[in-house]
């Protein structure tokens, strides 16, 4: 990896996935884009809307200029809060900081293009008001860039562990690659895990066998082994008996018709667990 893109709001969260890329920069010697979206919907509020028409152009262009203010001095304290966090962790040097005002999925383009990982918060700054909730653009930008995505939860934790969550699709093989080109990841315990809903031990050893030769390739001893259940439970109840710091897998490998109905696993499993996803597409 040379290049890190995080995304930022000045959140809890957002500070805890600077620690995380503040960890993965030191290990791999990447250098950090931090984005801070100005969300352009705080200026097409109703009430402001409304106050324009009963007041006039006037107060209306004023309240406007006021919130801009307000943004600008916010948008100075997250880069003075995130500048910090990399120089308490050694990196000043590697970190540059970008403001943008728009919907963090169209801002994104030019950085997500040459970064080669993105990271964001799993919620933002309206956390503590909506705790069961994700964040409000998370999905539409891991659906939206081709780069791989870790969501990081409220708090860091140090990753000595992580598991691979490998179903034999493309976006799981992509995983392997990348676990499997990264020298940081040689340091750690990595387990492969596939799950099958049914008794299919064939297919399920053969995923595994396949897996384990990319790892094995690589230099890498992995520990595989085989869940039966439905996926999300299964994975979700792995991570937590084995104390894994990590999962990687493949995000939104079903058509949008199909997880209406059904559901997502990715999104299942962001809710549940509380520690990094790493997700491929």
């Amino acid at each position: 990896m040379k290049r890190l893109l995080i995304c930022t709001d000045g959140s809890n969260y957002s500070q805890q996935c600077c620690s995380y890329g503040a960890w993965l920069a030191k290990e791999s010697g990447a250098a950090i884009d931090v984005l801070y979206v100005t969300d352009i919907r705080r200026f097409e509020i109703p009430a402001v809307a409304d106050l324009s028409g009963s007041l006039g152009v006037q107060p209306y262009e004023g309240m406007i200029a006021q919130m801009q203010e307000v943004e600008a001095l916010k948008a100075k304290f997250v880069s003075e809060q995130t500048l910090d966090i990399f120089k308490q962790a050694g990196l000043p040097n590697r970190v540059q900081f970008h403001h943008q005002t728009g919907l963090l999925v169209d801002a994104i383009g030019q950085l997500a293009q040459e970064a080669d990982l993105i990271l964001l918060g799993k919620r933002g700054e309206n956390a503590n008001f909506a705790t069961e909730h994700l964040g409000s653009m998370l999905e539409r930008v891991i659906r939206t860039v081709k780069k791989p995505c870790l969501v990081t939860p409220r708090a860091y934790q140090p990753v000595q562990r992580l598991v691979i969550a490998y179903d034999g699709g493309v976006s799981c093989q992509q995983a392997l690659h990348f676990v499997a080109a990264q020298a940081l990841f040689h340091a750690l315990e990595i387990q492969v895990i596939t799950v099958v809903e049914r008794q299919d031990a064939d297919l399920a050893t053969a995923r595994l066998l396949e897996a384990e030769q990319v790892l094995q390739a690589a230099k890498l001893k992995p520990i595989c082994q085989v869940l039966n259940g439905e996926v999300g439970t299964a994975i979700a109840d792995y991570i937590t008996q084995a104390q894994v710091d990590c999962l990687i897998a493949g995000a939104y490998g079903h058509s949008r018709i199909r997880e209406l109905i059904i559901g997502s696993t990715t999104t299942d499993l962001m809710r549940r667990c509380h520690i990094p996803l790493l997700c491929f597409r």
